[in-house]
């Protein structure tokens, strides 16, 4: 049954760029600010969880793991705490104030970070990289959330497209900022640097970013709206339930995670895949790997979520043909890049399935922005999340670090190689997935046309 909850004034700030008149003059400027902030946020975020995949082979040197104990931790133990936390995360922030819960997660992940650095031993690494997971849990839920009080219908795909470059960018500058750190001084230094920062951007979140209201811009102009005061409660489980039983929103999400299965195990692999059988140095991998990461990703980010803002008011199979459309294209490239004899080659492949790998994301997110009340944004991103990250992120390092150990027993030198010739059956699965999503979204529309 829902209830109405009566919300602190002090949770809910006065912006300027919030309101059915925001909703039709845009964005303002105080949106696009704080757009920047929870990007950089994001940066912050995947800088983070970036940097043990990033900084592999000298910590495998140091600490003596394996490509599959690799995998573990930086895939199921990792992924168990980073989304199943996530949904009490999301439920509470729905009720409460999300830029102050996103806040402190950002600051329990970055003192979390300064304990990798400080880990001397592989189960202190694993206990420091769970928490890691604990506080990125509430990172991007909230700031999906937000993000969507900010910014009206029709540009949120922009918007959200905008704010998911923070991973390429992450990815970016881990591969650049933590490789040269690490090249010039040590991995450990990487790790705690990073998470300083990470703490100093917690309390700039915390006193200058201010609370939305929930739901301000999706008030239609005929409607009077809500007092700000109060805010319905939409219950834990009959958040679930309303995700699960509607098709569109669990085919988007398992379309998602499938795509994440190659793509996580692939972001998590390829610097050592390319030190290691490739022959590229540390100093290398810091220049050339983190341009194609920094600009490949960014513009598959930014190109598929302007994609769908243009395409979806056509039609809504956009948000399913835009990541299947780019799948499909990808496959060729990345058998180029595992094939490829030597580095430079490789990231001559490696580029386009790079970019066309991300065409999924912004996509999926407005979708799910789109499809589900206000008060129920935050927890249906987290259970979006939970999906495609547990399946993604959860096994596709952990199934890589173990076939990369299978192989080594009948072929040591390529072992990394063959294990990612076995990803390309999963671009297919995930192509499946969304032209499933695609019937889905035609099906919705034709019921409600015939229900008007």
């Amino acid at each position: 049954m829902n209830t109405t909850q009566t919300v602190p004034p002090t949770d809910v700030a006065p912006a300027p760029a919030t309101g059915p008149a925001a909703s039709a003059a845009g964005p303002g400027a105080r949106a696009w600010w704080v757009l920047g902030v929870l990007c950089f946020v994001y940066v912050l975020n995947f800088l983070d969880r970036q940097l043990l995949s990033i900084l592999a082979k000298p910590i495998q040197d140091d600490l003596h793991i394996s490509d599959g104990q690799l995998g573990l931790i930086t895939g199921l133990y990792f992924a168990l705490f980073y989304t199943l936390i996530a949904l009490p995360v999301g439920w509470f922030a729905d009720k409460t104030n999300r830029v102050k819960v996103l806040s402190f997660a950002c600051f329990i992940w970055s003192a979390a970070t300064i304990a990798c650095g400080l880990s001397r031993t592989f189960p202190q690494l694993v206990a420091a990289r769970m928490t890691v997971g604990v506080g990125e849990a509430g990172g991007v839920p909230p700031s999906y959330a937000i993000i969507s009080d900010y910014f009206p219908s029709g540009t949120r795909g922009r918007a959200l497209g905008i704010y998911n470059m923070g991973p390429p960018i992450g990815m970016a500058m881990g591969v650049a900022f933590g490789a040269s750190i690490a090249d010039a001084y040590s991995w450990r230094d990487a790790f705690v640097s990073v998470g300083v920062i990470g703490v100093l951007v917690a309390l700039v979140v915390f006193f200058f970013v201010r609370e939305p209201k929930r739901g301000g811009l999706d008030i239609k102009k005929d409607e009077a709206p809500a007092p700000a005061s109060t805010v319905p409660a939409e219950g834990f489980w009959s958040t679930c339930r309303m995700f699960f039983n509607r098709p569109v929103l669990l085919l988007i999400s398992l379309g998602s995670g499938a795509t994440q299965f190659v793509t996580y195990a692939v972001l998590n692999f390829t610097t050592l895949f390319l030190m290691r059988e490739k022959g590229m140095t540390l100093s290398e991998v810091a220049v050339y790997y983190a341009l194609l990461i920094g600009i490949c990703v960014s513009a598959g980010m930014y190109a598929s979520g302007r994609l769908v803002d243009w395409l979806g008011k056509r039609s809504k199979t956009a948000y399913a043909y835009v990541p299947a459309v780019g799948l499909t294209l990808a496959v060729p490239f990345f058998a180029g890049f595992v094939w490829a004899p030597s580095w430079p080659l490789a990231l001559a492949f490696l580029a386009i399935p790079t970019g066309l790998n991300y065409f999924y994301l912004s996509p999926a997110v407005a979708l799910v922005q789109e499809e589900v009340k206000p008060n129920q944004r935050v927890l249906s991103g987290a259970l979006l999340l939970l999906v495609m990250n547990l399946i993604g992120l959860g096994f596709g390092p952990t199934y890589l670090g173990m076939a990369s150990d299978f192989f080594r027993v009948s072929h040591p030198d390529n072992s990394l190689q063959l294990a990612f010739y076995t990803l390309i059956p999963f671009y297919f699965l995930a192509v499946a997935l969304f032209l499933g999503l695609a019937r889905a979204l035609r099906r919705e529309a034709a019921e409600a046309e015939g229900a008007v």
